[in-house]
C-alpha cells in the first residue's frame, strides 16, 4: 500500500540520515507481514544514497556504514537504535520492534556508489544502527545482495550480527574472504537461557550463535565474539562471564570482547521501564549505578576484561590513547574515563543491540 506519510510523520532523506536532520515527506509502502512474519510491518523507501559517512563526532574506528534496515525485530530491551525510531514519528518501544523500514533499493544504489571513481574502497561496517540479518533480510535478501556487490568490488566489510541467518550466506563470506578483508563478529551476552529470553526475545538462543561462530571459523571466516552487553544483576556474574568467554574460546573466536552496559538518553528510559515491569527489584540499583552519566564507572570495564582475559589466558593491555586497531589480540579493554566500547567490534555494538 503506497502513500505519503500521516499526519505528524516526518521522513529523514536516506543521504542526510547519520546527520539527524529531517525533510519533507517520503512517499513508503506498507507492507504487512504474514505466514512467519505476522506480527511485523514492512516499510518500503527507496533510499538516496546506502552508503552512510559516520559523524566525526562518533569517535568510530570506521568511517563507512550500510544499513539496509531501520528498526529491529530481534527486541533488544538495551538497543542503542530505539530513539531513532522517533525520529520517524514512531515509538521507540512495539514500533521499533515491529514496524521494520526497508530500503529496497539499497543493493541497487551500493553498487551505484562503490562503483563512482570517487569512491576509495574504505571499509564498510555493517550492523551498526540495526542487524542485518534480522527477520527481515529473510524475506528481503538486501544484505545479501550488498555483500555479493562488496565481494565483487573486493571492498573490505566487516559484519556485527546476532542472528544464525548469517550462515545462509557461508559460501558467498568464505568466497569474499578469501578474496580480501572480511570480519564477522556473533554478539553473545549470556548463555543464561532466561536472561536470554527476557531481553532479547527475537534472537536465535545463545548456544546456536556459539555454534555458529564455530562453523563460520571452519570455513575459515575472520569471526568474534562481542560478549555484550554484559547487563548488572541479570548476566554480570563472574561465572556467567566466564562461561561465555570459554563457550566463544573454545569455538575459535579470533577475539572475545566484553563490554559493560551503557544506557544513553532515550534507550535509558525504555530499559528502565522494562526493568521496572520484569526486574524491579533491580532498578534501584540501575539508578545507582547510571545516576547522571550514561556509562558505569570504569573499574567495571576492567573487572569484566580481566575476566575475559583469565578465560583466554591472557593478560589484558591498556591500549595506547585508548584504543587497539580491530584486528589484534583476542581481548580488548576500554578506553580512558568511562567504559565506552573499543575497537570495531564493540564500537558496532555500540550502534546496535
Amino acid at each position: 500500500m503506497a502513500g505519503r506519510a500521516p499526519e505528524g510523520f516526518r521522513w529523514p532523506l536516506e543521504d542526510e540520515e547519520d546527520a539527524g536532520r529531517l525533510f519533507a515527506y517520503q512517499p513508503f509502502e506498507r507492507h504487512v507481514g504474514r505466514g512467519e512474519y505476522r506480527g511485523l510491518e514492512f516499510l518500503h523507501v527507496n533510499a538516496r544514497t546506502i552508503v552512510n559517512r559516520a559523524p566525526a563526532a562518533s569517535r568510530m574506528p570506521f568511517r563507512y556504514t550500510i544499513n539496509a534496515y531501520r528498526g529491529c525485530s530481534h527486541a533488544c530491551t538495551y538497543c542503542f537504535a530505539r530513539p531513532t525510531h522517533e525520529l520517524l514519528g514512531l515509538n521507540p518501544a512495539e514500533d521499533f520492534e515491529r514496524r521494520v523500514v526497508v530500503k529496497v533499493n539499497a543493493v541497487e544504489r551500493a553498487r551505484a556508489e562503490l562503483s563512482s571513481p570517487r569512491w576509495s574502497c574504505d571499509l564498510i561496517a555493517m550492523g551498526t544502527n540495526t542487524d542485518p540479518y534480522q527477520a527481515a533480510e529473510g524475506k528481503y535478501h538486501l544484505t545479501r545482495g550488498i555483500i555479493e556487490v562488496l565481494a565483487e568490488m573486493r571492498n573490505p566489510f566487516s559484519i556485527l550480527t546476532k542472528s544464525t541467518l548469517v550462515l545462509r550466506d557461508l559460501p558467498l563470506l568464505a568466497a569474499a574472504s578469501r578474496r580480501g578483508f572480511v570480519r564477522v563478529n556473533l554478539s553473545i551476552g549470556t548463555l543464561d537461557r532466561d536472561v536470554w529470553r527476557l531481553t532479547e526475545p527475537g534472537t536465535p538462543p545463545p548456544e546456536k550463535r556459539v555454534e555458529a561462530l564455530r562453523r563460520l571459523r571452519e570455513a575459515g571466516i575472520a569471526c568474534g565474539a562481542l560478549l555484550a552487553p554484559v547487563l548488572p544483576g541479570l548476566s554480570d556474574g563472574d561465572d556467567q562471564v566466564r562461561a561465555v568467554a570459554q563457550a566463544c574460546s573454545e569455538a575459535g573466536a579470533v577475539s572475545v570482547t566484553p563490554v559493560a552496559l551503557h544506557l544513553r538518553p532515550g534507550v535509558r528510559e525504555h530499559y528502565l521501564s522494562w526493568l521496572a515491569a520484569n526486574r524491579p527489584e533491580l532498578v534501584e540499583m540501575y539508578e545507582r549505578r547510571f545516576l547522571h552519566r550514561a556509562y558505569q564507572p570504569r573499574q567495571v570495564q576492567r573487572h569484566l576484561t580481566a575476566l575475559v582475559a583469565e578465560v583466554m589466558g591472557e593478560r589484558p593491555e591498556r591500549p595506547l590513547g585508548g584504543r587497539r586497531h580491530p584486528i589484534g589480540s583476542r581481548t580488548r579493554t576500554a578506553p580512558a574515563g568511562e567504559a565506552a566500547p573499543p575497537g570495531t567490534e564493540a564500537a558496532q555494538l555500540e550502534l546496535f543491540g
